[in-house]
């Protein structure tokens, strides 16, 4: 897209700070998918090989990821996908979900639901940190998202004869069908009948 320019030549100072808060946003959102998809990496590389060099390795990308995502809310806020792009904000999300810091992550689901509310994030962002929060404080969780690694069954679920209408209120697929694909992301183990399943946490 061409920049108007004025009579001397120069764009006019308010499409330079527009243009440059732009390239501002696409540098961050290059910056959080960056990051998100070394995390991935590491993560699929200690699942094969599990070392404690390997490990190692991840939870140093992690911590050095939450360190990197504090800093960045606390200057600008909460990354909304109207901002830096729903891949970006996504990114951004599973580093979140991936910090060590119960806190931080609260403070950030209140963030991201108020995002949801003004239309700048989907609202399964907020679906998948509800979820994370509730069962790191030993709560029920409310959308089903969050599987225990150890019987590859959800964690219990808020009022589960509901369940199914909240999943969908969130643009969640049904919990029975999207169930099997969920236990083959926790657990890592390849099966044919079982698609490969995106979500921000894997």
């Amino acid at each position: 897209m061409e920049t108007r320019r004025g009579p001397d030549g120069e764009p006019p100072p308010g499409a330079l700070t527009a243009l440059t808060a732009l390239t501002g946003q696409a540098a961050l959102a290059a910056e959080l998918v960056r990051r998100a998809e070394e995390d991935q990496q590491l993560s699929r590389r200690a699942r094969e090989s599990p070392t404690g060099l390997n490990r190692h390795f991840v939870t140093r990308c992690r911590a050095a990821n939450a360190d990197a995502l504090r800093s960045l809310v606390a200057r600008r806020g909460w990354p909304e996908a109207g901002q830096v792009g729903e891949h970006a904000s996504t990114a951004a999300l599973m580093i979140l979900l991936h910090t060590a810091d119960l806190g931080f992550q609260l403070t950030c689901r209140d963030l991201i639901a108020e995002a949801v509310a003004d239309g700048g994030c989907p609202a399964v962002h907020h679906a998948y940190i509800a979820d994370h929060c509730a069962v790191e404080l030993g709560q029920p969780q409310f959308y089903g998202t969050r599987i225990d690694a150890a019987t590859l069954c959800p964690y219990p679920i808020r009022h589960p004869e509901t369940v199914e209408e909240r999943r969908q209120d969130v643009g969640l697929d049904p919990l029975a069908e999207h169930l099997p694909a969920l236990r083959h992301a926790v657990s890592g183990i390849p099966d044919s009948r079982c698609p490969e399943l995106a979500t921000p946490w894997s």
